[in-house]
């Protein structure tokens, strides 16, 4: 990754076949792991930023599955973290909607472009770095974390 944060995908389809087969975990494989129907989402995009979360949901359309849905609704509500979900063509980068998911409240949806999408991103950027977030509660939440995967594992922490 560069200085700016370009961080171009180094992969190519054509030589090392699709990315989606060889890269992607088969998260489905986990599906049993979890009860009801619940399962795994990917992420198409994240940053963290003085302890804030913006994630980023690309879409060809505006349907977000229930299960995203409420993922995202209660991600925002519980922790420092805004989802930008994006309705375009992520081959060519034609955004044509965005809407915003903050507070645990999907924002309506508004007409968009790329610049406009990179502008919500700036915004972001600029708030993120006026409210970093407190580390002490993050700290606290790692310490939880760390006691259960110790439990996990049979062991003491």
């Amino acid at each position: 990754m560069s200085d700016d944060g370009y961080n171009p995908m180094r992969w190519e389809c054509r030589l090392q076949g699709c990315f989606n087969r060889v890269k992607r975990p088969k998260i489905e494989e986990l599906a049993s792991s979890l009860p009801r129907k619940i399962g795994f989402s990917d992420v198409d995009g994240i940053v963290e930023l003085g302890g804030n979360l913006l994630v980023l949901e690309w879409k060809e359309n505006r349907f977000i599955p229930r299960g995203q849905r409420l993922l995202y609704e209660r991600w925002t509500r519980f922790g420092p973290a805004t989802v930008l979900l994006v309705v375009g063509d992520a081959e060519s980068m034609s955004v044509e909607e965005l809407a915003v998911v903050h507070s645990g409240r999907i924002e309506d949806w508004q007409p968009a472009t790329l610049e406009i999408l990179q502008e919500e991103i700036r915004e972001w950027a600029a708030w993120a770095q006026r409210n970093p977030q407190r580390l002490p509660a993050v700290a606290r939440i790692a310490a939880g974390l760390e006691r259960h995967h110790h439990t996990i594992n049979g062991n003491s922490p």
